[in-house]
């Protein structure tokens, strides 16, 4: 059974904007410089967003805020941003 993509085309401008972020900062950078490109290319694409929003807990004993994302694109879909400088096996499971 193939796979369906399931915000095509938000998807697909998300992909575009990470591109461009990409080809704009180059590896080795912190995730507050990945978050501020992705931010200003959020706008430039006209993608609606939310960034650091605060999720609401999700069981009655965790700490308010907690947990919080990156950015949620278009209520719909979450993106989490993390920087490293190498990529391992452990980070494929």
């Amino acid at each position: 059974m193939p796979k369906q993509i399931i915000y095509p085309e938000l998807s697909y401008k998300l992909v575009g904007v990470l591109y461009a972020v990409h080809n704009e900062l180059g590896r080795f950078r912190s995730e507050k410089q990945y978050g501020d490109a992705i931010e200003k290319y959020l706008k430039e694409f006209g993608v609606v967003y939310e960034r650091e929003k605060i999720l609401p807990k999700e069981y009655f004993e965790e700490k308010e805020g907690r947990n919080k994302s990156d950015f949620i694109i278009d209520n719909k879909i979450v993106l989490e941003i993390k920087a490293k400088r190498f990529i391992t096996r452990e980070d494929y499971f």
